[in-house]
């Protein structure tokens, strides 16, 4: 919404509230010159939202008698919609919008019937969504905070980063177009200047970002949706299958939305596939479930988590000898 439609919503509501307001008063109170405020009555008028003004020391400008704005009415479910998605920012975006989310959903309740504010204030005691965030929001914050900046006024941005297999930090040069929040964790998708292409980059692997001043132009044919879908059908996968012990079937059914299948076998055991985009992704998830999971496929990954096991294992055999000592 524009600064001119949010200030003749907001005169409407001065007018409605207090008829008989000076210009000089209105134009205080919007941050305007009274000029600008005569202006918006006649806005208004085209409109079809009547003013008219008394002359005199107790006149001033007022909306024509009985008119009224149409009150804002939700439903019940709309209500704790309101509050339930309130709620959802708070815990995505943390202290970047949480006192924004929090005004918002005050500003509303003031505007709901008795039985509304019940039903909102039961549902923020009973329902909530959390765990959204694997990263630590506080330390990414200011991170954050830039690059929401950097989208907002299209600013190129400067960044050391380290990806999942690199040992160290490489410099980049991002055209940010998006943050994108997606498996727990926050991304920024935009044109790459070494890759001369669109590239994601995860957002807590950003050690250092700094705002340049040089402005960039989004490409005209990139569309976000689109992205995340071809990104998503191109990124190499492989499907891991585990075997879950008949004691450990509640486990894999407690988790059936991480499962693409799953197949209950005759002695009780639950084979399960889901996709990984990388071998150490998948090993990482399979060992979660310690010995109440094993890899049935691919024999590579079988071998990986055989390796990093006997690695871990030589390492306590040898802290346990040294403690010893």
């Amino acid at each position: 919404m524009t600064n001119t439609a949010t200030r003749l919503i907001t005169l409407i509501f001065l007018l409605q509230n207090q008829p008989n307001q000076k210009a000089s008063e209105l134009a205080e109170k919007l941050g305007v010159s009274q000029r600008t405020v005569h202006r918006y009555f006649e806005m208004l008028e085209e409109m079809g939202v009547p003013v008219y003004s008394e002359r005199g020391p107790y006149g001033g400008f007022s909306l024509a008698r009985g008119y009224k704005m149409p009150p804002l009415v939700f439903t019940l479910e709309e209500s704790v919609a309101i509050a339930l998605g309130t709620g959802i920012v708070e815990e995505m975006w943390g202290e970047l919008y949480r006192a924004s989310a929090r005004g918002a959903l005050a500003k509303i309740e003031t505007l709901l019937p008795e039985e509304q504010t019940r039903e909102v204030a039961w549902a923020r005691g009973s329902l909530a969504v959390t765990g959204l965030n694997r990263s630590d929001l506080k330390a990414l914050t200011p991170i954050l905070e830039k690059l929401r900046r950097a989208i907002r006024e299209n600013r190129t941005v400067e960044m050391k980063y380290q990806g999942g297999q690199t040992p160290h930090p490489v410099q980049r040069r991002l055209d940010p177009y998006a943050l994108v929040h997606r498996w727990g964790w926050w991304y920024v998708i935009g044109f790459c200047h070494v890759h001369q292409e669109p590239r994601t980059f995860r957002a807590d692997r950003i050690h250092e970002a700094l705002l340049l001043e040089t402005n960039f132009s989004r490409r005209a044919d990139f569309n976000l949706q689109e992205y995340l879908k071809g990104e998503m059908q191109a990124q190499p996968h492989s499907t891991a299958r585990l075997r879950f012990t008949p004691e450990a079937a509640s486990v894999a059914a407690g988790n059936r939305s991480y499962w693409a299948t799953v197949d209950v076998n005759p002695d009780g055991s639950v084979d399960v596939t889901f996709p990984a985009p990388t071998l150490e992704w998948a090993a990482s998830t399979a060992l979660a479930y310690g010995p109440a999971a094993e890899v049935i496929a691919p024999p590579e990954l079988r071998l990986m988590i055989a390796e990093w096991l006997d690695a871990t294992s030589q390492k306590y055999k040898r802290g346990n000898n040294e403690s010893k000592v």
